[in-house]
Order: structure tokens, then C-alpha cells, then sequence
């Protein structure tokens, strides 16, 4: 079985990865399983850069096919912000501080400005070198108020229009269809298919 690191310490992350890969034949492994510690400034100004930049290095450290990603959130009432920075917005360190932030600074913005999404590229990178991406996106809009307790990062805040429901309140098998990180992987998914068949081959 082929070995995949997702280029990630968010175990959340890893399991969503997990699923959305199943039935590809592969072994998922993240950065914690293989005591791999070590911490890529994400110094790229656009997803593809920052996702880029973590795939190469981790393949470096690992010798493994590896796979990256960098997200965030878009929010149309803040010029598009926080964007690239969302792990980072307004200096604070947990999901909750975060999104709590975004939701003071949209006090007072009507419903129908509250416009946003999600926007995921993956990167993935082989041991020769060869690198290919993919982008996902989803639409929706900030809500007032937190709401679910399934997902990570702003998915409380995050309404899906198509589903009545924030990223939060999702069940996991929807949220892994309509996702933008679901949408990317499903691209992604085509691209691994002929890797893993090529080393089945080579393992026979």
C-alpha cells in the first residue's frame, strides 16, 4: 500500500483526508506519526505558494508522497480578509478567538453583505519531484452567532446556503461532499489514481 503524508499536526484534518481518500488504497500518515516536529513558516502570499512550499519541504524531511493544503476564509464585508491569514487573524491562537474576532469586527453588517467562502488549494508533491495542485471553493456567509460542534477553525460561523446549516452542523458525510476542502480533494483524487495503479504495478 502506498504511503501518503498529509503535511499536517491538525489531526482534524487528517481524519477528514482520511475519509475523503477512502477506497484509493492508500496508507494515510501525518506529521505526528512520524514524530516529525518540525514547523514550515507558511511565508507564501497565496495558497498555492503556502501549500507549495509545505508539500516540498515535508517530501524533503519524509522521502514520502506528501500532500499539503492551505485554506482559508474570504469574507467580501473585509475586502476579502483574513484570507491567507486565517490560521493567524488578529494575533489570537484557538478556532473560538478567531472566529469570535471576525464576528466583532461584522457587528452591524446586514445579512446580504455577509458573503463569504472557503478557498482550499492542495499541493502534492513525489519523491522525483513532480508536483501538481488543485483548488476547491465553497460559498456561503458568516452568521451572527457560533453554531454545531463537528469541524474545526470558522466552521461555526459559516453558513452553507445549499445545506440550512453552518459548516458546524454538518454531518461529516455531507460535509465531505460539498466542502471546498472536499471539493479540492476530489480533483486531487483523480490525480492519485494513476499513482497508486503505477505502484501497484511496480509492487507485482
Amino acid at each position: 500500500m502506498l504511503t501518503l503524508l498529509i503535511a499536517t499536526h491538525n489531526e482534524g484534518k487528517k481524519r477528514e483526508f482520511t475519509e475523503l481518500f477512502s477506497g484509493l488504497g492508500l496508507h494515510l500518515v501525518s506529521l505526528k506519526d512520524l514524530q516529525i516536529s518540525a514547523v514550515v513558516p507558511e511565508v507564501g502570499v497565496t495558497y498555492l505558494e503556502n501549500a507549495m512550499i509545505k508539500a516540498r519541504r515535508y517530501a524533503e524531511l519524509s522521502g514520502l508522497l506528501t500532500l499539503a493544503d492551505d485554506s482559508g476564509l474570504e469574507v467580501d464585508a473585509l475586502n476579502g480578509e483574513p484570507g491567507v491569514y486565517s490560521a493567524r487573524f488578529g494575533g489570537v491562537n484557538s478556532d473560538a478567538e478567531r472566529y469570535e474576532k471576525l464576528l466583532e469586527l461584522l457587528e452591524g453588517v446586514p445579512e446580504n453583505e455577509r458573503t463569504a467562502r472557503f478557498r482550499c488549494v492542495i499541493a502534492l508533491c513525489q519523491p522525483d519531484g513532480s508536483e501538481q495542485w488543485v483548488e476547491g471553493l465553497c460559498d456561503g456567509r458568516i452568521t451572527t452567532a457560533p453554531r454545531g460542534d463537528n469541524g474545526f477553525g470558522y466552521d461555526p460561523v459559516f453558513w452553507v446556503q445549499e445545506a440550512g446549516m453552518t459548516m458546524a452542523e454538518l454531518p461529516g458525510d455531507v460535509k465531505n461532499q460539498i466542502s471546498h476542502r472536499a471539493k479540492a480533494a476530489s480533483k486531487m483524487r483523480e490525480l492519485l489514481e494513476p499513482i497508486v495503479a503505477q505502484h501497484c504495478r511496480t509492487q507485482t
